[in-house]
């Protein structure tokens, strides 16, 4: 699964970024409303984190920007406005969902599970190849009824693969999707 964090304080970008990845999730990051629109219109995420003061332009503008350009990926707005005119100006704005600062990490991990969950439903929540499964939400995989550990990059790896059925994947491809954004793609890892 691929999320992008737009958020200026790099502090806080560094702190979700981590976290996100020690989960298996393979996360981009924007400074600014711009790059965070372009990443957003041009890469596929899973779901997208958005501060709402940006430089450039602002979290709620950006949003409303993607939900013109017909991008439907899960936005969770996090911001340290608070008002209920905030929330409610955020979620209007075609957000999903709403997470004020500071807050918990295990509450962002929770609602990020639930946003993917949500978005997965639609793509069908277990995707299967031959006698292999894989369950997005959970990160599990078994074959035939044996659980299977894998490392977060296995994981990804995978997903991508059975996402991509019978497709030729190039290795640069595997790099835009598994590994982050700034992967060499000429290094012999894949």
């Amino acid at each position: 699964m691929r999320i992008l964090v737009v958020e200026d304080e790099k502090k806080v970008a560094s702190f979700i970024k981590r976290g996100l990845e020690e989960e298996g999730y393979a996360v981009d990051v924007a400074y600014d409303g711009d790059d965070g629109l372009d990443l957003a219109e041009h890469t596929p995420y899973d779901l997208i984190l958005m501060d709402v003061m940006l430089p450039k332009k602002d979290g709620i503008t950006v949003i409303r920007e993607m939900r013109g350009r017909d991008i439907a990926t899960p936005v969770l707005c996090l911001t340290a406005k608070d008002t209920v005119d905030d929330i409610v100006q955020g979620l209007d704005s075609g957000s999903d969902d709403y997470l004020t600062k500071p807050f918990a990490f295990a509450e962002l991990l929770a609602r990020v599970r639930a946003l993917i969950r949500r978005g997965t439903q639609d793509r069908g929540a277990e995707l299967r190849f031959a006698d292999l499964r894989l369950d997005p939400v959970t990160h599990k995989v078994w074959r035939s009824e044996k659980e299977i550990d894998l490392t977060s990059k296995e994981y990804a790896l995978l997903e991508y693969m059975m996402r991509n059925p019978n497709q030729v994947l190039t290795r640069t491809m595997i790099a835009e999707h598994v590994w982050d954004y700034t992967f060499d793609s000429f290094t012999n890892i894949i």
